[in-house]
């Protein structure tokens, strides 16, 4: 007997990649269902090979459901999951309104899995930034290593980030410019074709951009509250995948092969390194791939014990949608969680 599985916000891009990779994964679900609000009713989406019809989020019974990956946004969740939580449903939420939860697990699974056996404080898991599960998976055995004390990281993360919004509106601009017509600025602050943007979220008091600051909190909360982090985040003119220039100052010695032999035996990581023209990974290539690729490994001699390198991965699918549904595979596999049918 399988799961029944929900997927709220399935008309989103990562609702569709989470469906996507749920049948590429073969999922063990008897039942999967699509949910949205209440102007998607009926609009189909893909599910493997079958196609789905969004039923309301609104009025949907979830006492039978075993597993929802929610997608809809902070707002939406606030409201939601705690409900469907209370229908003995168990939510993996992507949007970042429960990651600082005491209460609720933040979980990448290659990185801290024992943590998800926290669940039941909430009936709630909680996904992290995309741009920080790609980093905590590249970081994970090399603290375990050598002891991580400061990591600086400079981040190039992609429109789809921002959602279909952002993906349109990088198309649209780019358009423009080639047959020379106006460049309309609407989701972004400041144009986004063939252009950078050092600002993603609210700015804070202190100067820090809200993305920046859950880079912080977040790698704290996942691999070690010791673990001091700055960074800057910067939106580019790519279309899917974030990369990420990392600096990372340890306690420990470590060297540039040591580090890369740690990362090429690390769950989830994939390195490209060679140095030479075209050896390492950009976004484009990663786009599609469920791996975290690291390139560029190398000794930074600017500080004590200090190692530099390149992290590249599908933001949609590590950074989201693919994290959620390994979640709900760790579960099973640590036999948290069994199907109410089953029970039944």
């Amino acid at each position: 007997m399988g799961f029944k599985v929900a997927v709220v916000g399935a008309t989103g891009n990562v609702g569709r990649e989470m469906l996507n990779i749920l049948a590429e994964r073969q999922f063990p679900a008897d039942e999967v269902v699509a949910l949205a609000s209440s102007r998607s009713i009926g609009t189909e989406v893909s599910f493997g090979d079958k196609i789905l019809k969004c039923k309301a989020l609104d009025n949907y019974d979830f006492s039978d459901t075993d597993i929802c990956l929610m997608s809809a946004g902070g707002s939406v969740s606030k409201e939601w999951s705690p409900k469907i939580g209370a229908q003995g449903c168990v939510v993996i939420d992507n949007s970042s309104q429960w990651r600082y939860d005491s209460d609720v697990p933040l979980i990448v699974p290659e990185v801290n899995a024992d943590a998800i056996a926290g669940f039941r404080k909430r009936m709630i898991i909680a996904n992290p930034n995309c741009s920080t599960a790609q980093l905590v998976v590249a970081l994970k055995p090399l603290h375990d290593f050598a002891t991580i004390k400061r990591v600086v990281v400079s981040t190039y993360q992609s429109v789809s980030g921002a959602g279909k919004e952002g993906m349109d509106e990088l198309d649209r601009q780019t358009k423009a410019l080639y047959s020379l017509g106006d460049v309309q600025v609407k989701k972004f602050p400041k144009r986004i074709a063939f252009n950078l943007i050092p600002h993603i979220d609210v700015f804070m008091e202190d100067g820090f951009t809200k993305e920046e600051w859950k880079m912080m909190a977040e790698t704290k909360k996942i691999l070690d509250p010791k673990i001091k982090l700055t960074a800057t985040c910067v939106r580019v003119p790519v279309f899917i995948s974030h990369a990420e220039s990392v600096n990372i100052e340890f306690e420990k010695p470590i060297s540039a092969d040591q580090a890369r032999d740690i990362l090429r035996s690390a769950p989830g990581v994939l390195v490209i390194d060679k140095r030479e023209p075209g050896g390492y990974i950009t976004p484009h290539e990663a786009a599609g791939e469920d791996a975290t690729y690291i390139s560029r490994i190398r000794e930074d001699a600017t500080v004590e014990n200090g190692i530099a390198f390149w992290c590249v991965s599908d933001n949609l699918r590590k950074g989201a949608a693919l994290n959620a549904v390994q979640i709900a595979e760790a579960m099973i596999n640590r036999k948290l969680i069994t199907p109410k049918k089953q029970a039944a």
